[in-house]
């Protein structure tokens, strides 16, 4: 008895022990990330002001308003004018700069809160979160709260996908009634939007459309193999994500523009609105062409437990598929190249394109990646203007959520970015922003880099990892 009683107090300790440590881990990495708390800086108080002298960038249309006044109230634009009264307003001299709309990435991975911070140094003043945890909407909450500096968050609930579609990070959706309830329950606990994927069968697929329809909530769809690539043409689904699943699964994997003409008229038919994440596809090609990528700039600003779990188990993949098949960058440097031929067609047609990165997983960094993008879109024929519009005002006709974004004009939110140079001559402009405005709260070029050096090379790898834990436990 007395070794029994022994043994029981010993696992008692241990357990007191372990979730000691689980706190400890929370609350540091709590602590560390409470620079975004609007509390610890003064300036951040306030979101009313008065920008003169400025040259606006409304994305409206293709044009410059040259030596306007902005009055912002309470995190809204109320007036742009030509001489606006300073009525006691605080005043922001824009130094005949440029004022153009926050960028958005409808396709991010957020892991912990420190991407939050890179977002807004990088311009990205919103972004749409697609793979959700319960940690997303304390951050959601947070933000409506007016607790922490952050780009606007939109999330999806969990990955929905097929039964036999296995991993972790998804659900396995086993019959028709299981994703009805989870259509559901995603809206009811707030969740932005429902995320289907790659191994979701077709009569599974339909229930969540049908039940997303009931629900009022949209769906966003990474396509699946078992769905014909036609299906995802239809009102309940507010983007397809991916150009290489046109190439994937609707050309079968085969460089087709003859095939490709008629899955381009069904987007244009459809008037579907695709998110093409080149960046994420390119950084294939990366790893195939850079041994060292793991040590590079950009990959330090990754969260840690991403970057020690899958940004390796990606790399060895892309290294041992090298050194059994060397004919592999090339392919993989044809399909990318055939990506920006897809981007083109679509864009000739009036397909709305809005910009997405995949960032937050692999090698795909979070805010500096957005810019890579807009040079892919370039590079596939697009003019400056169109490439800014798929990061500023395509993204706000996908969700009713985003229509207060993505242009300056009144009603609509002051995100901002203010530059030196107009970003309909030189988009890369955009990479080094004088100053970002966000719900009307100005952040200055010091704070910016404090939230990218307190990001980069971060700990919490354990933190991350006791997140995803919660995940699994309350959603799977």
């Amino acid at each position: 008895m007395n070794l029994l009683k022994k043994l029981l107090k010993g696992i008692g300790i241990v357990l007191i022990l372990f979730l000691g440590f689980i706190l400890i881990s929370l609350f540091s990495d709590s602590r560390r990330t409470s620079y975004l708390e609007i509390s610890a800086h003064p300036d951040l108080e306030t979101n009313s002001y008065l920008i003169k002298n400025v040259n606006v960038v409304p994305m409206t249309k293709d044009t410059v308003l040259k030596g306007k006044s902005v009055l912002i109230e309470n995190g809204r634009i109320k007036q742009i004018g030509n001489q606006i009264p300073s009525n006691g307003w605080e005043e922001i001299d824009g130094e005949n700069d440029f004022l153009s709309p926050g960028l958005v990435d409808m396709h991010v991975h957020i892991w912990d809160r420190y991407d939050l911070g890179v977002y807004l140094a990088n311009g990205v003043t919103t972004i749409r979160n697609l793979r959700g945890f319960p940690m997303h909407l304390r951050i959601k909450e947070d933000i409506a709260e007016g607790k922490i500096v952050s780009p606007q968050l939109f999330t999806s609930g969990p990955i929905l996908t097929g039964p036999y579609d296995l991993g972790d990070e998804k659900i396995q959706v086993q019959d028709p009634q299981m994703a009805r309830e989870l259509v559901r329950e995603h809206k009811a606990k707030g969740y932005d939007c429902i995320k289907t994927y790659a191994g979701m069968p077709l009569n599974i697929f339909n229930a969540v459309l049908e039940q997303a329809e009931a629900s009022q909530i949209e769906v966003v769809v990474h396509p699946s193999f078992e769905v014909p690539y036609g299906n995802n043409f239809q009102p309940q689904i507010a983007t397809v994500e991916h150009a290489e699943d046109i190439v994937q699964q609707a050309l079968s994997y085969e460089l087709d523009t003859t095939i490709l003409k008629s899955v381009i008229a069904q987007y244009g038919a459809g008037r579907q609105t695709l998110s093409p994440t080149l960046t994420g596809y390119s950084k294939i090609l990366e790893m195939l062409q850079d041994d060292d990528v793991l040590n590079s700039e950009q990959v330090a600003y990754i969260n840690p437990l991403v970057k020690k779990v899958d940004s390796k188990a990606q790399l060895e993949r892309w290294t041992s598929e090298k050194e059994t098949d060397p004919d592999i960058v090339e392919r993989i440097q044809e399909q990318h190249d055939f990506h920006l031929h897809i981007v083109n067609e679509l864009n000739r047609i009036g397909v709305n394109i809005v910009s997405g990165t995949d960032a937050g997983i692999g090698i795909t960094a979070p805010g500096f990646s957005i810019h890579e993008e807009l040079a892919f879109y370039l590079e596939a024929g697009m003019t400056n203007y169109g490439a800014l519009k798929t990061a500023t005002i395509n993204p706000s006709k996908v969700h009713d959520k985003l229509h207060g974004i993505g242009t300056i004009q009144e009603g609509k939110k002051a995100n901002f970015i203010l530059t030196d140079q107009n970003p309909l001559e030189n988009l890369k402009v955009l990479k080094s922003p004088k100053w970002v405005m966000v719900d009307g709260r100005k952040l200055e070029p010091g704070l910016m880099e404090q939230f990218k050096s307190k990001a980069k090379n971060r700990k919490g790898l354990v933190a991350s990892a006791l997140r995803w834990v919660e995940y699994l436990m309350v959603e799977k």
